[in-house]
């Protein structure tokens, strides 16, 4: 009886304290790790979400740019660090999916290593084409790749990069054969199918609305998994192929090491989805073509669990590897 007494005393001191913890955390700044330089995608929504928190929670929310290594600095900094909520990691589909599918021993585990908070929003592609492809919608270009096998060109900015692989997964759901044109980076790669050279790309509204409201460039559909409300003239490649199950692009979301406590956990996430919710993120991001989700650390994990498993199939159907 008194063992019993005693572990009950134990356990009810240790939710006491975790209490404590949440209540208390935080009581200095936080280190936001971003996989990328400065001005990317992923440094924008960092720097929105940090400020959201920043003002909430009353602690600086730091942004700290590791870029390099496809993210796997950033992402191995965030593994190691201590599990005390100090340390946060804006991770994305290439440090939780494309790099533990590509590198053979990546120095971190992204299904045991961290603690998921929530999923901030996702980032749906464009398929876009150079006015002198002959085609006008998706089953077009369809059509075109089957009665010209491999002699449709696309570009990606680069080998195993989400541009790639979205156009890989549409390849290998669609039956058809696309040739690729990896670049390192979207700068070239938008040069070439601006002048016509390369006529196909799958890439960011951001960088492809300008090129087509000026006519530029045509598009022909988004890899989102419904319309967008700020473009809904642009029909998903799903309805407009019929494959009902294809989604592709970039995402991010917010990460902290395994083993930092739960009620840390579930204050960042309360936060964190609130912040998603907030009418002026929400502007933000819908004029960049960019979707604010905001949902439960299950949710989270289980979406990772999820794009973990669906591109490894992609890149291992179409051999991807960093250079």
């Amino acid at each position: 009886m008194k063992n019993k007494t005693g572990m009950a005393l134990l356990v009810a001191l240790g939710l006491s304290s975790i209490g404590v913890l949440a209540q208390s955390y935080p009581v200095k700044a936080v280190r936001v790790l971003v996989p990328q330089a400065p001005g990317g995608g992923n440094d924008t929504m960092a720097r929105m979400i940090g400020q959201k928190l920043t003002g909430t929670l009353k602690q600086q929310f730091a942004i700290d740019n590791r870029a390099g290594a496809g993210g796997m600095i950033a992402a191995e900094l965030a593994a190691k660090a201590p599990p005390d909520g100090y340390t946060l990691l804006l991770s994305n589909v290439a440090t939780m999916a494309i790099i533990p599918n590509v590198q053979k021993k990546p120095p971190y585990d992204a299904l045991k290593d961290f603690e998921p908070i929530s999923l901030l929003a996702q980032a749906p592609l464009l398929v876009v084409v150079h006015p002198s492809l002959p085609v006008k919608s998706m089953k077009d270009l369809v059509a075109l790749a089957k009665s010209n096998p491999g002699q449709v060109n696309y570009a990606s900015n680069g080998i195993g990069s989400s541009t790639h692989l979205a156009t890989e997964l549409f390849i290998m759901m669609s039956g058809i054969k696309l040739s690729h044109v990896p670049y390192k980076g979207l700068a070239p790669a938008l040069t070439d199918v601006l002048s016509g050279q390369v006529p196909l790309m799958f890439s960011s509204a951001v960088a492809m609305m300008p090129h087509v409201k000026a006519g530029k460039l045509r598009v022909i559909g988004t890899t989102a998994a419904r319309r967008s409300t700020s473009q809904p003239e642009i029909p998903t490649v799903a309805e407009a192929t019929g494959l009902k199950d294809y989604e592709a692009g970039s995402w991010y979301g917010l990460s902290a090491p395994a083993g930092t406590p739960r009620a840390i956990i579930e204050l960042l996430n309360r936060e964190t989805v609130a912040a998603m919710k907030s009418p002026d993120i929400a502007e933000r991001l819908a004029f960049e073509g960019v979707i604010p989700v905001g949902n439960s650390p299950e949710e989270f994990a289980a979406y990772i669990r999820k794009e973990h498993a669906r591109i490894g199939k992609v890149i291992r159907a179409s051999d991807a590897k960093f250079d």
